[in-house]
């Protein structure tokens, strides 16, 4: 695992190019950076400027080259490189509060907008008119959307809402894509079907990941718990409440294995082997060996003047030394993904490796 800092500012959110030699994030303020790999080093080669509010949500689209942002000032911009400097499209999301999610779908045609206006704007390019038209699902969705991940099948997207609820609809957009086929969640495919509601989560449901497959849900929700949704069974769900913090995002790594992390600063690893089989396998974070030599006096008035105490264990035991924001893939197939990233509120970014 590799472990590089970003300055103090707190990280928001991140997202990587496709050969994983730039990386864009934000600095919890207005403005998004794109990151060179130098080496070891990451060097800031451009800023994105166009956003008047904070930055709630980056994703890059690795096969087509473009980046989606949105932000607390109610506006998504569709970047493309032109000439080595990164232009802005405005998109017509027609929302009237923050956005505070965005994701490129797996094929890159339409990328979905999660807000605070209770509903999903569903994205797509109108050649006609050269702009980004926007379609809105509200049906059922009684408070922000908070979180989004597309089915692998282009179509089905899922969103974690601070009503407590997880819900599946279709996002098929007839003037760009074929009629898709029936799934383990449903055969009726208009935009906007509700699919699946699954009611009183617990909490917020901060994150949501589709299994490799597409057949599993799983979400992380405010009340320390996961909850796995199986359509291949009856769309039965199986709840695990953990004693940790929060968790704050999930990630499907193999067909059967998830990984989680949060305000516990470490990620997790958990298993979900079929209905009422959801189970914690293990903290995934190695220890720092901390060498606990002779305290130079010069040190000892230090921390007694910042901490009202002599000792120097205020570090957390782990790489990240607070609350994870968001995991992201970094490199292997869907179905047995090699290493993921983590970025923090303690500035930093870190890259996994998940052994199978």
């Amino acid at each position: 695992m590799s472990l590089y800092s970003f300055g103090l500012e707190p990280l928001a959110c991140h997202a990587w190019n496709k050969d994983k030699t730039q990386l864009a994030v934000s600095h919890n303020n207005n403005i998004v950076s794109i990151y060179q790999k130098n080496g070891k080093e990451w060097d800031k080669i451009q800023e994105l400027t166009e956003h008047s509010g904070r930055i709630t949500g980056i994703d890059w689209a690795p096969e087509s080259n473009r980046i989606v942002t949105c932000a607390s000032d109610r506006n998504a911009y569709v970047w493309s490189l032109k000439d080595g400097v990164w232009k802005p499209t405005l998109v017509l999301v027609r929302i009237n509060r923050a956005a505070t999610c965005v994701k490129w779908s797996p094929l890159e045609n339409k990328f979905a907008l999660g807000s605070a206006a209770r509903l999903i704007s569903v994205c797509y390019f109108e050649k006609e008119n050269d702009w980004w038209l926007s379609k809105h699902i509200k049906k059922a969705i009684r408070s922000t959307v908070l979180s989004l991940d597309w089915h692998p099948n282009n179509i089905l997207l899922a969103a974690g809402s601070s009503d407590l609820d997880c819900r599946v609809f279709s996002a098929y957009i007839k003037d760009i894509e074929d009629k898709p086929g029936p799934t383990a969640w449903g055969a009726k495919m208009p935009f906007g079907e509700l699919l699946l509601e699954q009611k009183d989560c617990g909490g917020w449901v901060h994150s949501v990941s589709f299994s490799p497959s597409g057949d599993q849900l799983a979400m992380v929700t405010h009340s320390s718990s996961m909850v796995v949704v199986d359509a291949a069974h009856g769309k039965e769900a199986t709840q695990l409440t953990t004693e940790r913090l929060p968790l704050m995002s999930v990630l499907y790594v193999s067909p059967t294995e998830i990984v989680a992390a949060g305000h516990d600063c470490v990620p997790y690893q958990f298993s979900y082997q079929g209905p009422g089989q959801l189970s914690f396998v293990k903290k995934l974070d190695i220890p720092k060996q901390t060498s606990k030599g002779s305290m130079s006096a010069m040190q000892h008035f230090r921390n007694l003047d910042k901490r009202a105490t002599d000792d120097d264990m205020n570090d957390l035991n782990a790489l990240h030394q607070n609350s994870i924001t968001q995991l992201r893939v970094y490199s292997g197939e869907r179905a047995r993904i090699e290493k993921y990233s983590s970025v923090s509120l303690d500035g930093a970014m870190v890259i996994w490796e998940f052994k199978h």
